[in-house]
């Protein structure tokens, strides 16, 4: 019952907006309460915060890349895996060149 009641309270018509009603509309939206625009009966869109969208992107993309790396590591042989040491004999990388690179760093 709590969901239906949350729909209905959560649900906008546009002409609302058409009555000059859309800043009170921002107000409670700014306020952490998403809203349903409805057109015609039909949803036409959602407004959000823009915190709010950021955290769902991110979730969103930290779910992608989740799945992108167990895709990943299902595949992963742990045999066909090269050692440091034989990466830097491969490209000629000596203990001296480390020594003398930059710092780089990773987010």
């Amino acid at each position: 019952m709590s969901n239906i009641i949350g729909a209905i309270e959560n649900t906008v018509p546009i002409s609302l907006f058409n009555r000059g009603l859309a800043g009170k509309i921002f107000a409670e939206v700014k306020q952490g309460t998403a809203k349903v625009v409805m057109k015609n009966n039909a949803a036409e869109c959602v407004l959000m915060a823009p915190d709010e969208y950021v955290r769902l992107m991110n979730e969103v993309n930290d779910a992608r890349l989740l799945s992108s790396a167990v895709q990943r590591m299902s595949h992963f042989d742990p045999a066909s895996t090269i050692s440091i040491e034989e990466i830097d004999r491969k490209y000629g990388i000596t203990p001296e060149m480390l020594e003398n690179a930059d710092e780089v760093e990773f987010e």
